[in-house]
Formats: C-alpha cells, sequence, structure tokens
C-alpha cells in the first residue's frame, strides 16, 4: 500500500496495511543530531547525511518509511525588535530574549512581564508580513512533493499558538495568573495575537493549500498532571480563538488540522474537536490520563491519534524487545479500525538508544 493510500484510509477511520509512520518529517516529530548520527552508524550508513526538513538524514526516512513530508515553517516577521543583545541572547520577531543555557535554548527575558493593557496598546509587536521569495520556495517544494505522489504533504504551522505566546511573552507565572485573575488582559493579548495570526496565515495558505493534504499548529495547554487551565476557562477564553483560527486555515487550504500540545489534554478533548481538531499530537501517554485504551474509546471515533510513542520514558528507559511489544500495543489499541498515525511523542533526542527505534519501525513492519 502507497503512503498516501495509507493515509487516507487512517484518516477516514478505516484500516490501512499498517498505521501510517512519521518518524522524522516535521519539527515536531524529528530526531536530535546525536540520535540521528548514532542511528545512522547501526545501520551501517556510510557517507554524509543528507539533511532534508528539519535538519533530518533523508537516509533515515527513507530507512524507516515515513511516510510524510512537510514543508514550510514558523516565519520570522518584520519586526522593531533588535535581533540580538550585548549578553549574548538573541531577540525574535514578538521581543521574547533568549540565550544557551546548559546547551537549550531558554527564555531569559520576557519581554511583557507586569505588564498592564495600556502597555498591550503601546507594545511594538511585529508586522503581519511574509517574506515572499521564502513563500515562494516553500510552494516550490510543496508543488514538487505533491508532484510527486509519493508522499503526505503536511504544512508546518507559521505562526506560534495563543498560550504559549502570551506565558513566553509574560512568563509562565504571570500569564497563567493573569488566566484567572485579569481575564481582560489575557483576551486584549489574544485577540491582538489571532489578528496577527488571521494576517500571517492568509498569504501563507493562500499559496500552499492547493499542494497540502493536511497542517499543523502548536500550543501546549497540558503539564504533567493536566491542563494548564481548566476546561471551562479553556472554553471561555481561548476556544472562540482558537476556533476561528481553524476555520479560516481550513477555508483557505481545505485539508485537516493537527494540533500539537504536550502534556495532559485528555480533559480538553471534547473542546479540541469542537474547535475543529481533526489530529491531536503527540499523545504524550506518560502523562497522567493519557492512557490509550481510554483516549480511543472516549475521543477515537473523532480524533485522529498521531503519536503515542512515548519518548519521555518508553523509548529511553526500554529494552528493544519491550519497545517491540509496546508499539504492537499501540497498534492494537489506537490504530483499531484506523485513525492512529504512529510517531515519536515529541522530538527524539540522543539519550533514546538508535536500537529502540530500530525495534520500533521492525515491530511496525510486523
Amino acid at each position: 500500500m502507497d503512503s498516501r493510500t495509507r493515509y487516507a484510509l487512517a484518516i477516514a477511520h478505516r484500516q490501512p496495511d499498517r498505521p501510517p509512520l512519521d518518524l522524522g518529517a516535521t519539527s515536531l516529530t524529528g530526531m536530535r543530531p546525536g540520535v540521528q548520527a548514532a542511528l545512522a552508524r547501526v545501520l551501517g550508513l556510510e557517507g554524509p547525511p543528507r539533511p532534508g526538513h528539519a535538519g533530518v538524514d533523508e537516509r533515515l526516512l527513507e530507512w524507516a518509511g515515513t511516510d510524510f513530508r512537510a514543508v514550510g515553517g514558523i516565519v520570522s516577521l518584520p519586526s522593531p525588535h533588535p535581533p540580538r543583545l550585548a549578553s549574548g541572547a538573541w531577540v525574535d520577531c514578538w521581543g521574547v530574549a533568549r540565550a544557551v543555557v546548559d546547551g537549550e535554548a531558554q527564555i531569559v527575558r520576557y519581554p511583557l512581564a507586569g505588564a498592564t493593557r495600556d502597555d498591550l496598546a503601546r507594545y511594538p509587536w511585529p508586522a503581519p508580513r511574509l517574506d515572499e521569495e521564502l513563500l515562494a520556495a516553500w510552494v516550490g517544494q510543496a508543488r514538487q512533493l505533491r508532484q510527486q505522489g509519493r508522499h503526505v504533504v503536511i504544512g508546518e504551522h507559521p505562526v506560534f499558538g495563543l498560550l504559549e505566546l502570551g506565558c513566553w511573552m509574560c512568563g509562565y507565572d504571570d500569564f497563567l495568573f493573569r488566566l484567572a485573575a485579569e481575564p481582560d488582559f489575557v483576551a486584549d493579548f489574544f485577540d491582538r495575537v489571532l489578528q496577527l495570526q488571521l494576517a500571517v496565515i492568509e498569504p501563507y495558505y493562500r499559496a500552499l493549500g492547493p499542494y497540502l493534504d493536511l497542517t499543523m499548529s502548536g500550543d501546549d495547554f497540558g503539564e504533567q498532571r493536566g491542563p494548564l487551565l481548566s476546561p471551562a476557562m479553556f472554553d471561555r477564553l481561548l476556544a472562540p480563538r482558537f476556533q476561528a483560527r481553524i476555520a479560516r486555515t481550513k477555508a483557505l487550504a481545505g485539508c485537516a488540522y493537527w494540533h500539537h500540545s504536550c502534556g495532559s489534554v485528555a480533559a480538553l478533548g471534547e473542546s479540541l474537536i469542537a474547535c475543529g481538531v481533526d489530529i491531536l499530537n503527540p499523545v504524550q501517554t506518560s502523562a497522567a490520563h493519557m492512557e490509550p485504551a481510554g483516549l480511543k474509546a472516549r475521543l477515537g471515533d473523532r480524533l485522529v491519534f498521531w503519536g503515542g510513542v512515548d519518548v519521555q520514558q518508553f523509548l529511553r528507559l526500554s529494552t528493544p524487545a519491550q519497545v517491540e511489544v509496546g508499539v504492537r500495543e499501540l497498534v492494537a489499541v489506537l490504530g483499531a479500525d484506523g485513525g492512529y498515525i504512529s510517531a515519536p511523542g515529541h522530538e527524539v533526542q540522543d539519550d533514546v538508544p538508535p536500537e529502540n527505534l530500530v525495534a520500533w519501525i521492525e515491530a511496525l513492519r510486523g
């Protein structure tokens, strides 16, 4: 069965020959350089890597049989914020400053910490203008992929999510407190970001939409034990804006909508469906209330599950034999009657033994 037929059956909640596989196709399901190098050694691949989208060696995608390829990405918008600080930190178009701490990029300045509603009105927001040359290059890549007809074509999300931007610009403690104590500030913030999101997705999906089979979004609504905000708060503050973005995206692109949220989001499942989400990623099974059987029973007739192969504990700590058993169990539960894409529960990091990745792929091939 070819990749496009396999995906079409799975997304329609019908049984393909095996679940479609995404290992390394997107920015959210990729592999760090260290684990790529280790896997290439285990597989006996010689010569230099062939970096593809999201920096993943195309040779590894071909070995795994990854059914997907992605185009596009988060756009850097024109901004009055200087891109560099004297401290060595860099600043994105939203004014958020980051620096490398213990080998990872971490936020070191929250530009709206302690801000008022008047500060929101005065804040130097980025301008929603896309780089036309970059967009044209992405369209060329998407057109070529669609003409080749080998893979399912994914459109990466071009803008960050509402909640994550609030936490990044104000600080997590600041913004999560405001959700309860200053809902008017949160509503103002969400409305300003939504208008920027809508202005960005308009040219983005008008150009890329004809070539896409599905598109992504990302906004972490959960932590390890449950959602970062209650379902009632989600429905009141976030859902109307999220629904508006999804509706406009689907009108422009005419394809399925995948949403990525780490953590425990089982309690938000009905709300996500009501907003228009078709596919839930990454299905972090190591978080509370994210047991595959329960998710499938409650939501599996309306959501497609993309992920589930946990990188926090399962892939990192299991033996290859345990990985084989665990993957087969996931396929049996989440893949019953279709509706499942096998993928990592986020980017595969360097602490995952490459032998476990081999065991996963061999179990899926069956």
